[in-house]
Parts: C-alpha cells; sequence; structure tokens
C-alpha cells in the first residue's frame, strides 16, 4: 500500500494544519473529564438549529467508537457505503450507487457515489475505502477489527501468532469509483453489516495508526476533531467532551441537503438535569427519562407496519403537549459479570433473584419487554412467539419471578453464610432508574448471604473500567448494528469476551476455567460462522446454534438479561417535520431532513 500525497492531498493538510494551530486541542480522556477541543469557524448562524441531549462523547474516530453517545455525532459527520435508512432495519445505499454480488456471495463490487466529496472538497475515492477498511482491521485505535475480519470475514493473512497481518486485507480499488471486497465465506448479513458506523470512509492516510502511512494529523488530535474529513451531511464545529457537540450543514453533500444549519448536542448525564433541559425548551427533540415519566400521559394514534407508535405525550410539567413516538428497537440490556471474579454460585444467586417482568414494571414503568434471552424478540430464531415458548420452558432461574430460596441454597452450598457474605462491588450507569433496580436487587440479595456495594460512574467511565476487567458486576446494553442474532450473540462467544484481546466484543471473560458450557457456547458460535449463506438450510443449522448459546449463558450466567427497552421520544411543535426512527434506533439515523419551524 503506497502512502500517495497529491496535490489536493497537501492543500488539506495546509488547512487542517492552521485549524490545528489556532488552540491546544486534545482528545476525550479516559476518565470522562472535560477537555476542550478546538473549534472550526462556524458558517451557519445557530437560529436554524437542531438542538438536542446527548450522552458523554467517547471518540469521533468511527473504528474507535463503540458507544451509542459517539454514533449519534458520527452518523451525521461521515457516511458508509451503506445505510440504514430513518434508522429502520431496511438497507439502503450511501456512498456506493450500486453494487454486484458474485453467484457463491462472495465477492461485492461497488461503485462509488460520482459527486460525494469530504467536507474539504476532495472527492471520495476506491483508495479512501481500502484505506478506511484497513484501519479498521488493522489499527490498534479499532474497537471493531472483528466486525471485519471475523464476522463480515475478509479475506486476509494471520502472523504466527494469529495477529492480523497489516496490509493483506482484500479489499481493492479497482478505479478510482470502484472497490471489490472478498469475502473468506458467504455472509448472509453483508450489506447491514456495512452499515455500521466503524465502516464509515475517511480520507486515505489522514492518520498514521497502520503500516504505511505517517499520517498528516497527530491521532488524538483528529479523534476529537476531524475538520474536513467527513463525508456525511454535516460538517464538524466544535466537541467538548462531557459538555457539548455542534455540526454545521454540508451544502454540498451529494445526497439531500440538510434542512437544519446546524445540529447541537448538550451533554447532560443526570435524569433530572436532563429533565429540565428538556423541559425548559432547551431540546427540540429529546427523551425522558424514566423516574420522570408517566406513561398515562401517552395518547398513541396510530401504529405502522414497522410497529412505531405515534401520538403526543402531556401535558408536560410546562404545560406543552409533545409529539411521540414508540419503537421496539432492537436492545438488550443486562447485567455483566466478569466471570474470573465473580464465582459462578453468586452469578447464579443473582440470576434466581431477579425477577425481569416485575423489574420493568415496577421500575422501568412498562417501557419494554422482560428479557430472557440476549437475542431481541423479533430476530429471535422463529421469532417473537417463539421467544416467550422457549424462555416459558427451559428458562431455569424462575419466569416472571424472583426465587430467592434458590439464591441462598446455591450461596450455602458454596460455602457463604451470614456472618461470611460475598461481597459484591456493581458499577452502574448514573441512572435514576437503573439505580433503584439496583437497590432492589441489593435488598433481595441480602438473605441469600450476598453484600453488594453500588457504584454509579458516567458512561465513559464505565466502558473504560469494564474494557480493564475493573469490575466485578456491571450494567450495559447492546443496541443492533445490525439486525441479526450473530450481532448479539458474538458478545457470547467465549474467544470475543476476553477483555486482554484487542477488538473483543465484550468483557465477561468466559472460558472453560470460568464456566462449564463455555465450550458449548463456543462450538455453537463456531457452526455460525461457518453457516452464513443467505440460504434456507444454512439459516437453519445457525438457528439452532443460536439457541445452543443462549442455553450456555443461561448454564454460567455470564450475562443475565434484564429488558428489552421500548425507545420512546419526544419532540416539541418547533420541529416542522420529521420521519420517526424504526428497529435501528435513532442513533442510526441521519437527521438532514429533520425541518424546524420559522
Amino acid at each position: 500500500m503506497a502512502d500517495t500525497d497529491n496535490l489536493s492531498r497537501r492543500r488539506f493538510l495546509q488547512a487542517t494544519g492552521g485549524a490545528a494551530a489556532a488552540g491546544a486541542l486534545a482528545g476525550c480522556t479516559g476518565d470522562g473529564g472535560d477537555t476542550t477541543t478546538t473549534t472550526t469557524t462556524t458558517t451557519k448562524e445557530p437560529e436554524n438549529e437542531l438542538s438536542l441531549i446527548n450522552s458523554t462523547i467517547d471518540t469521533l474516530d468511527p473504528i474507535a467508537a463503540a458507544d451509542t453517545a459517539s454514533g449519534r455525532v458520527i452518523m451525521q459527520l461521515f457516511d458508509a457505503l451503506t445505510n440504514y435508512q430513518d434508522g429502520t432495519t431496511t438497507i439502503t445505499n450511501l456512498l456506493t450507487k450500486g453494487y454486484e454480488i458474485s453467484e457463491d456471495y462472495k465477492t461485492y463490487t461497488f461503485n462509488l457515489e460520482e459527486n460525494a466529496t469530504f467536507h474539504n472538497g476532495d472527492p471520495v475515492t476506491a483508495s479512501d475505502v481500502v484505506y478506511s477498511f484497513e484501519r479498521l482491521a488493522g489499527s490498534s485505535n479499532s474497537r471493531r477489527s472483528s466486525f471485519i475480519l471475523s464476522t463480515l470475514g475478509v479475506k486476509h493473512e494471520t502472523t504466527s501468532d494469529g495477529e492480523y497481518k497489516s496490509g493483506s486485507l482484500a479489499v481493492t480499488a479497482v478505479d478510482e469509483k470502484t472497490v471489490k471486497v472478498e469475502l473468506k465465506s458467504a455472509f448472509h448479513a453483508s450489506l447491514q453489516m456495512l452499515a455500521y458506523s466503524s465502516f464509515s470512509v475517511v480520507p486515505e492516510g489522514i492518520v498514521g495508526d497502520i503500516p504505511g502511512y505517517d499520517g498528516r494529523v497527530e491521532y488524538q488530535k483528529w479523534q476529537a476533531n476531524p475538520s474536513g474529513t467527513g463525508s456525511g451531511p454535516f460538517q464538524f464545529d466544535k466537541w467538548s467532551s462531557g459538555t457539548e457537540a455542534r455540526v454545521t450543514a454540508y451544502d454540498d453533500y451529494y445526497g439531500a441537503a440538510p434542512k437544519v444549519n446546524s445540529v447541537h448536542w448538550q451533554v447532560i448525564e443526570n435524569d433530572n438535569a436532563h429533565y429540565n433541559y428538556a423541559m425548559n425548551k432547551n431540546a427540540d427533540m429529546f427523551g425522558i427519562p424514566t423516574a420522570f415519566y408517566d406513561p398515562e400521559k401517552v395518547s398513541v394514534e396510530r401504529e405502522t407496519q414497522k410497529g412505531q407508535k405515534l401520538g403526543t405525550y402531556g401535558p408536560l410539567r410546562n404545560g406543552e403537549t409533545a409529539n411521540y413516538v414508540g419503537v421496539p428497537t432492537i436492545n438488550t440490556y443486562y447485567i455483566g459479570f466478569n466471570m474470573e471474579a465473580v464465582p459462578k454460585p453468586v452469578r447464579k444467586a443473582v440470576a434466581y433473584a431477579m425477577n425481569q417482568q416485575m423489574m420493568v414494571d415496577r421500575v422501568f414503568k412498562g417501557r419494554g419487554q422482560a428479557a430472557y434471552h440476549f437475542t431481541p424478540p423479533s430476530i429471535y430464531p422463529g421469532g417473537a412467539d417463539q421467544y416467550t415458548q422457549h424462555a416459558k420452558e427451559q428458562y431455569p432461574y424462575g419466569y416472571n419471578e424472583s426465587r430467592l430460596d434458590k439464591a441462598k441454597q446455591v450461596m450455602e452450598e458454596a460455602g457463604y453464610s451470614e456472618s461470611e457474605p460475598y461481597k459484591l462491588n456493581w458499577l452502574q450507569y448514573t441512572s435514576d432508574s437503573w439505580m433503584e433496580m439496583a437497590k432492589i436487587l441489593r435488598d433481595q440479595l441480602a438473605s441469600a448471604h450476598i453484600d453488594m456495594q453500588i457504584e454509579q460512574a458516567t458512561f465513559n467511565t464505565l466502558l473504560t473500567r469494564v474494557r480493564n476487567g475493573n469490575m466485578e458486576a456491571f450494567t450495559l446494553g447492546w443496541i443492533a448494528d445490525w439486525p441479526a442474532p450473530d450481532n448479539f450473540l458474538a458478545l457470547l462467544d467465549p474467544p470475543q469476551t476476553q477483555t486482554d484481546v484487542p477488538g473483543g466484543s465484550s468483557y465477561i471473560n468466559w472460558s472453560s476455567k470460568t464456566g462449564s458450557a463455555a465450550t458449548q457456547a463456543e462450538q455453537a458460535y463456531d457452526v455460525v460462522q461457518n453457516n452464513q449463506k443467505p440460504t434456507d438450510a444454512d439459516e437453519k443449522a445457525r438457528n439452532e446454534a443460536y439457541v445452543k448459546i443462549e442455553e450456555a449463558n443461561w448454564e454460567d450466567v455470564g450475562m443475565l438479561t434484564v429488558n428489552h427497552y421500548i425507545d420512546e421520544f419526544f419532540w416539541y411543535d418547533t420541529v416542522a417535520d420529521y420521519t420517526p426512527f424504526g428497529g435501528m434506533g435513532f442513533s442510526r439515523q441521519k437527521l438532514n431532513d429533520v425541518v424546524l419551524n420559522d
């Protein structure tokens, strides 16, 4: 791979160098502290600005982002080859204007949009795609290398120790506007996978985090200020970690030009502050924290074929009535255990104590469905009815009930007692509703000889500690990257759960040393990987393996599922036109079609 640097690229380097020199530029710190990034010149006045609320943003590098908050901003700045239209499960072309698929489903040839440009005016080329995919596969900054190497399964070579061999990825530039992607084997959800934001395209050679490129911008500066390097409908304006972010309209966008001048996210972690900000009408569109939510105020006027419930919510505290959408997005929220640190009897005791339905009704006010599988109902093999039937008949810890007698029994059989309880360190996001759930569990588990110590942290801090294996139990959620069980159950493939493995999907450290069913899960996931064709026979084999993985997790309790959240979103009449998101969620929706009232 050559490190080319033509005249256009040199002009780009001069532009970004000037921006970087304008002030101190720092990346998002690991502990979620407030750091200041350089801001570019704002070309749009904020009058026609869409105002939103976000959580702490981790990074603006598409391959380094593994959180929803970062993804909301990245989705506006960068484009991938394909996209989920309006956050639904429908795949549409984005940077590709068309593609061809070989008869064996292993080779994809993409033709790029002729008019697609980066925000500095340079055209998006096939070489940019090759570089972007190479970064995803081989950069030390990539948190989703498994998505391209294992899940999508692009052909590549490995070193003697099994690591990816740099430059071996079978993604080639056929010509300036044609890209060929070769897979090791067929993958039934290739086009859906490519819509994930980690596959976003950035300019070739922009940073030097892979061999063959020195980089034109220092990485930490770029990931916090990617000025000029996106090709999405909005361009970077500013980001202050833990405080705010803003993007402005890119008028030369090859797709539908944005109808607002800018989008601003106020970063607010606290539920009370979040609600007050929305009630003061500082946000045009917002969620309502569960602690302040009243299901009696929802008035559903119609339901779409995609399962969206549309209507109104109100009156709000400020007297207004907001527009409303409720969507059963494809997600699962769960309690994760560092299985190396938490003994299996303790994990089982927590599972016996948990009554998922009670938590949904009492804590989350009915905003979801009790979760007994890691795979959400809408994509579970056989559908929602089979999901429920399997859970009712097979879930070992009590379907819609808390079995504290069994929790106590399993702990006493393991040698714990009232005088010698197990001390469980529990870390969770700063959410009032999740805190309420934790307190309920803490009080229940006291009778089962578990002394549960609860700690709260911002999402950024929580992720850092969990990734480092520096926690025993934690609360997290997984929102679909693509709508198939593989996407969820990769988190339960034991080799991908290790905290010491770069690019791992989850952080529970599941192995034959920490759980008797780890081998079953690993073998079942191998079956999934070996039956990836979009054929009925392969789908049948995958579906059987999916269930085996779910049952293995039941046995070892690496992840204790809690609920599948229903995303409910609200907006004032300051928004004149908005197409509500679908099953893939608001974080997958581009906002160039939102219209504000004058």
